[in-house]
């Protein structure tokens, strides 16, 4: 069968299917990967042939027009109200607060100012049009990426989303339907359906609210961490792929000391602009201690530092596959990859998590399964990430809780065994005909 995975700009999105992708691709079905300009050489290096859609994305002036509304939605709001609250944060889970105000708030802001940018109306014509000749039997969408939803609708494709982390938005979306469902008919707006009918019509389809959340959702996140929401999913381990590295001769010795990997990863390097938490504060909190630090840190990074400790080993990059089995921790901003990285290999952790998407819920989930400690970045200082880390090595739970998530991990089928079930969900769920073709439609497991 012909697959077609979508994405938007952004690396770490792309990293996140290759694992699936090349899964698919070694059972004999014919992949490509659609995604802005600016990622096409990224999607190349993977091996995988890449589709360029739409114009460049810019990321630079996206998350500057991001930063700009997060600053003026913290003015709708009084002083004392958390972050959480923030129209462009979907990481509120507490019931009370889920109210429709407040979700009406972030779905309406959420879709004019990212979902509308990451699935531009170039991109899903571009998309559009790219289907319509190559007939995909299966579409697979970044959750984030709509334009892959629109694509298999007026294609006649099944279509599936692929997590990268938490599942925020079905997880707010089957709430707000309910707060929206209790609502007088005449009021009740939708801005998603507004924006997403709207999209379909211009090519003679409707609505449907598996353009949100898809037929069916391929899920990395262990089970028992997963976001409550009613909703289908096929887990499937998440197999980390950090783009092209080697092995550094030093990677080759076994550690004398307990080895700790710190790293912020590169969404905050590349997407962010910059590090919620300080590189200062993290480097003074290993100095001096007996472990061995391996630090995934830049240049741009390392100049916020006067200089490296001897137990501090500074390298811009090195495999998380090929590094974590020789850690006895790892300290980062709690980016999916990153942790899930680490469930793979039983390492504990310490997370410093930012604002980006669902890094502080997934740091709270790790924290109440016992693999790991939370530490707010924002008033994070050396004491105390030095006593935390001391526990995390010291204390034998910490351990025992990561060891329970990596059998968790392993027991959950790898890429290649749910191929058969992505052939089975595609021959049932992919329609014969879509709108504006009239030939049958072809599918080939």
């Amino acid at each position: 069968m012909r697959v077609l995975f979508t994405t938007f700009g952004a690396r770490n999105h792309v990293h996140a299917q290759v694992a699936l992708a090349w899964a698919l691709r070694a059972a004999g079905h014919d992949v490509r990967v659609a995604s802005h300009p600016d990622l096409a050489d990224v999607v190349a290096r993977t091996g995988l042939t890449a589709v360029p859609v739409g114009r460049e994305l810019n990321e630079d002036q996206v998350m500057e027009e991001l930063r700009d509304r997060e600053d003026a939605s913290r003015e709708t709001y009084d002083d004392d109200t958390p972050d959480a609250q923030l129209l462009l944060a979907m990481d509120e889970l507490r019931p009370e607060k889920l109210t429709y105000d407040h979700m009406h708030g972030v779905f309406t802001a959420m879709t004019s100012a990212v979902f509308q940018n990451y699935s531009s109306a170039e991109m899903i014509e571009d998309l559009v049009e790219f289907a319509r000749g190559w007939r995909p039997d299966l579409v697979v969408w970044d959750p984030l990426t709509f334009a892959g939803a629109v694509a298999a609708r007026v294609t006649g494709a099944a279509h599936a989303r692929l997590m990268f982390g938490l599942d925020l938005v079905g997880r707010m979306r089957e709430s707000y339907l309910a707060e929206v469902d209790n609502r007088p008919p005449a009021l009740r707006e939708d801005p998603m359906r507004e924006w997403l009918g709207w999209v379909m019509e211009r090519y003679g389809g409707t609505f449907s609210e598996e353009l949100v959340t898809g037929q069916w959702t391929i899920d990395p996140v262990p089970s028992s961490l997963r976001l409550p929401a009613g909703l289908p999913y096929v887990p499937v381990r998440c197999v980390a792929y950090n783009g092209r590295g080697s092995i550094p001769p030093w990677l080759r010795e076994v550690p004398k000391r307990p080895r700790v990997c710190l790293t912020l990863g590169v969404s905050h390097r590349e997407v962010m602009g910059g590090d919620q938490a300080s590189i200062g504060e993290l480097i003074d909190a290993v100095a001096g201690l007996d472990v061995e630090v391996v630090a995934t840190l830049n240049a741009r990074q390392l100049r916020e530092v006067s200089g490296l400790p001897a137990n501090v080993r500074a390298v811009d990059f090195v495999p998380m596959d090929a590094l974590l089995p020789s850690c006895s921790a790892i300290i980062s901003h709690g980016g999916s990859g990153t942790v899930h990285a680490a469930f793979l290999h039983g390492v504990p952790q310490i997370l410093v998590p930012g604002v980006m998407w669902d890094n502080g819920i997934r740091a709270d989930l790790v924290e109440r399964s016992g693999a790991g400690l939370r530490l707010a970045a924002e008033t994070l200082t050396a004491d105390a990430l030095r006593d935390a880390l001391t526990r995390l090595l010291t204390e034998p739970s910490f351990a025992a809780g990561a060891d329970r998530l990596r059998r968790e991990t392993l027991a959950t089928p790898a890429p290649r065994d749910i191929v058969p079930v992505l052939e089975s969900l595609t021959a049932e769920h992919r329609r014969h005909t879509a709108p504006g073709h009239d030939d049958p439609a072809r599918f080939d497991a």
